[in-house]
């Protein structure tokens, strides 16, 4: 079984803020893929270093399990294009982790 968490920036690169619409969307297509989600709603903050630049970005988190890790890595790969556009990103983070249920 596999944990995914997706990164979703809450402001546009020129400091404009996301509008809620764009959220609401992408809570309904991991709702609809995925039959259940984790929406972590606080503002978080994410640091990385380019060069001798360091950002700054302002993101929140959803998280789903799934079966399929074939499957889901192909949906989350297409979905992370899709947010690259739809968010005006360079990179979307997503991350993939094994997780057990008890």
């Amino acid at each position: 079984m596999k944990e995914y968490d997706i990164f979703v920036p809450l402001f546009y690169n020129n400091g404009a803020p996301i509008e809620p619409t764009k959220f609401q969307e992408l809570q309904g297509r991991l709702l609809e893929r995925f039959e259940g989600l984790t929406y972590f709603p606080q503002a978080n903050q994410g640091f990385w270093k380019f060069g001798d630049m360091t950002y700054r970005d302002e993101i929140v988190i959803y998280r789903v399990i799934s079966q399929d890790s074939a499957a889901s890595r192909e949906y989350l790969s297409q979905l992370k294009d899709h947010l690259k556009r739809e968010f005006d990103q360079l990179d979307i983070l997503i991350i993939e982790r094994d997780v057990g249920l008890l």
